[in-house]
């Protein structure tokens, strides 16, 4: 399997960081883009450099558009953009393809590969409701972050991974980060 994650300068990278930790310990090959805001977001929030995930995937730069991910005839089961800021949302909602980041989010809806695109903005006006109404008219699934509490999280640990399972799932990644619905209190 080969996954793209894109990285972006909304708060909660620390679900892109885990995420990317998470694909590379289950073995899949994984592309990461992050924007220069993403980066910096990243650092600010978690404390980890953007070329710590070098150890986890492979890194590309975003203003390098010959990267393989950039084209069609390069495989990849599709693209996760986490967190996606609501620019970066906008600009691919109205096809705009000026970055690595976004070029490939173009290419994946063009093949008609999963796009999943995890926001974080909160409260959300009419202009990011229409974006995200017109990515999924596209193909896309948006996935705002919002974990749920049924599994009882005591740690924010339990969170994060609620969020990576769920991007896990939609890829068909099995995994053991948490507890479904329905089975038993512990199982984890």
């Amino acid at each position: 399997m080969r996954i793209v994650v894109g990285i972006t300068g909304a708060s909660g990278s620390i679900y892109g960081y885990s995420l990317v930790r998470t694909l590379s310990e289950l073995g899949v090959d994984t592309y990461v883009v992050a924007t220069k805001m993403g980066a910096q977001v990243m650092q600010f929030e978690c404390g980890v450099k953007i070329e710590e995930l070098k150890k986890y995937a492979t890194l590309l730069d975003n203003q390098n558009l010959f990267a393989s991910v950039a084209s069609g005839s390069f495989l990849t089961d599709g693209m996760v953009i986490v967190p996606c800021s609501m620019n970066t949302l906008g600009g691919i909602a109205n096809g705009v393809g000026d970055t690595l980041l976004s070029r490939t989010a173009s290419v994946v809806l063009k093949e008609q590969r999963k796009l999943i695109i995890v926001t974080r903005e909160t409260p959300l006006h009419l202009i990011h409701l229409e974006n995200m109404t017109q990515l999924t008219r596209a193909g896309a699934m948006i996935m705002p972050a919002a974990p749920g509490f049924y599994h009882r999280p005591t740690e924010i640990w339990e969170l994060v991974n609620f969020m990576v399972a769920r991007i896990l799932d939609s890829f068909g990644i099995e995994h053991e980060l948490l507890a479904r619905w329905g089975e038993k209190e512990g199982s984890r």
